[in-house]
């Protein structure tokens, strides 16, 4: 391929969008809105997705932001009718000391808007139509081109760019590309993910009407539990979405990893909590230890970083997903407003560097806060939460904590 074929070199082109060829490594949900963001952009864009299942199976929950969620069906990443289970409030809940009863310790005003990752998938992936996307395309290797732009190589073929999207998660070869050094920081312990259909509840109908009206945060020594509802896969249905956060296994555990989760809710949880947890017919269910990493840089013409790919964050601060539809939205901005595309990464760098090391220090404040260094919750009233939360937080801004209500 001849350096002319390249966007870059493409006289009279007004904004650094236009004509561009993008390749993005990933196609996840940061690969797809990527996507997006570059044909909006103008750009002609290439995904490469190592898998070759169908990522829409996976049935994890997410959370976003609601200004966020409305920002981008405005947009057109996301459609109106994509289904979400959107709640206001935040309820803290800890066991009674010496008892098995819950015990609520506060309210907060804190909007969420959840999500099926699945279904998230899927309508970026439409959304992202007008993209090449090859599945089943691991990519080897990203290097420079000596005449310009950069190179993405796979098993079998080689393609030439002028952006280069690292879109491919944790173990991110962009990344390795960009910051060689950047590499995941246990945290030394681990979050285990469930999803349970709402039969879960059978018999326990006050903690069902709680969580269709509140997201739940509960407190126990050495870690905390979130719980929440997701639409299912049918319309209009609903799963418990859960993430319990805790150190790991003990070397005597002899059982999967995954099922440990039930060990810690006999032991910490509310007999109730613990019930549903227990409950055997789990429709996802996994366990990954915790992790994060910074990346000083997250553009490095011709790279470019979004997602997992240019920093972990730990999950307490529900910025995953979050963070890489924001990454989107700012390379369309960034690629609308430059006239190269040198121009568009070096301002997408510095106003995404600074988000990521923002994020990965939050995520750690909460997680000593919350699993490392966890308060004598069954002590806490509202105000004791409120004082916690100002402390906790530093003056970080985080959509996940409100006012309480007393």
């Amino acid at each position: 391929m001849g350096r002319r074929t390249l966007g870059l070199a493409r006289a009279g082109a007004d904004v650094a969008g236009a004509g561009l060829r993008i390749g993005v490594v990933g196609g996840s949900v940061a690969g797809c809105a990527m996507a997006i963001a570059g044909i909006r952009a103008g750009a002609e864009v290439t995904v490469h997705e190592r898998s070759e299942a169908a990522l829409e199976d996976r049935g994890f929950g997410i959370v976003i932001p609601p200004p966020l969620h409305r920002e981008l069906v405005a947009a057109g990443y996301l459609d109106a009718g994509m289904e979400t289970a959107p709640v206001s409030s935040r309820v803290w809940l800890t066991r009674r000391p010496g008892q098995h009863r819950a015990r609520e310790l506060a309210r907060q005003e804190s909007a969420v808007t959840p999500c099926h990752w699945g279904l998230l998938w899927r309508t970026l992936r439409a959304n992202a139509g007008a993209a090449r996307y090859h599945r089943g395309r691991p990519v080897t290797e990203v290097l420079r081109h000596p005449e310009g732009g950069a190179v993405i190589r796979t098993a079998d073929s080689q393609e030439r760019y002028d952006i280069v999207v690292g879109a491919d998660g944790p173990r991110s070869v962009t990344r390795a590309a960009v910051a060689p050094g950047a590499l995941p920081v246990p945290a030394g312990y681990a979050v285990w993910r469930g999803t349970l259909p709402l039969d879960a509840f059978a018999g326990s109908p006050h903690q069902l009407e709680l969580v269709r009206s509140s997201w739940i945060t509960l407190g126990f020594r050495g870690g905390h539990g979130v719980f929440y509802l997701i639409p299912g896969a049918a319309p209009g249905s609903r799963l418990l979405a859960y993430a319990v956060y805790a150190p790991p296994p003990p070397a005597s555990w002899t059982g999967p990893r995954e099922e440990y989760v039930r060990r810690i809710a006999d032991e910490h949880f509310p007999a109730d909590w613990a019930g549903i947890v227990g409950w055997g017919a789990h429709t996802s269910l996994a366990c990954h230890d915790v992790a994060d990493v910074q990346v000083p840089r997250v553009a490095e013409p011709p790279f470019l970083l979004a997602g997992d790919a240019a920093s972990i964050t730990r999950p307490h601060t529900a910025s995953g997903a979050t963070k890489a539809l924001q990454d989107a939205l700012c390379l369309e901005r960034v690629l609308r407003a430059s006239s190269s595309a040198d121009e568009a990464l070096g301002r997408y760098a510095d106003e995404r560097s600074a988000e990521g090391a923002r994020l990965v220090a939050l995520g750690r404040r909460l997680g000593h806060a919350m699993v490392e260094r966890t308060p004598e919750w069954a002590a806490m009233g509202a105000p004791e939460v409120e004082s916690w939360c100002r402390a906790t937080l530093d003056g970080a801004a985080s959509y996940l904590y409100g006012g309480t209500r007393r």
